[in-house]
């Protein structure tokens, strides 16, 4: 089984994508992975597109089955067929901006606001973030997301509102069971 799950940030991906690992005991690869290169200051450099293809590309072609969580909408078009499942996120704006907000505390503390570089990176990804629902923003947006899983060529589904992870299991688990 080759599953994606995707949505917004802070809609919940990576926890899914950890806990349907678990579940079903397949491999999670996260796509910030592929497509960030390790820095000093992370989440800021990005990783050439070709050579983060070809990397995550390498992983999946020595295994079966997996989950790929994150955002491959950029990454190509052969990408939407390489899955069996995928699965879209969407949590309410302000759930994921509190969230957002929550988990970068928790990763960089107070630097989040005393640094001034960490202070600048922090308001530029919540502004980023933040326009997730907004169709006509150039960067990824819902828009962006739902024309991507709309030229796929596998079962969707749509997870939305604030469910638990245990919820959002389920249903994919059926999903799963029925294919």
């Amino acid at each position: 089984m080759k599953i994606h799950i995707l949505g917004a940030s802070c809609a919940g991906t990576t926890t899914l994508g950890e806990a349907l690992s678990a579940r079903l005991n397949i491999p999670y690869f996260d796509t910030d992975h592929f497509f960030w290169e390790k820095s000093s200051v992370p989440y800021t450099v990005k990783r050439d597109p070709i050579l983060r293809n070809q990397m995550l590309k390498e992983e999946l072609s020595q295994i079966e089955s997996y989950i790929v969580g994150g955002s491959l909408v950029s990454w190509g078009e052969e990408w939407k067929q390489m899955f069996d499942l995928a699965v879209f996120l969407y949590l309410p704006k302000e759930i994921r901006m509190e969230r957002l907000i929550k988990r970068e505390a928790e990763r960089y503390g107070n630097n989040i606001y005393d640094d001034p570089l960490r202070h600048k990176l922090f308001l530029e990804f919540i502004d980023w973030a933040s326009k997730y629902d907004d169709r006509t923003f150039t960067g990824r947006n819902i828009g962006i997301h739902e024309s991507w899983l709309a030229g796929i060529n596998c079962p969707v589904i749509k997870i939305e509102g604030d469910t638990t992870v245990s919820e959002r299991l389920s249903r994919i688990i059926d999903a799963v069971d029925r294919n």
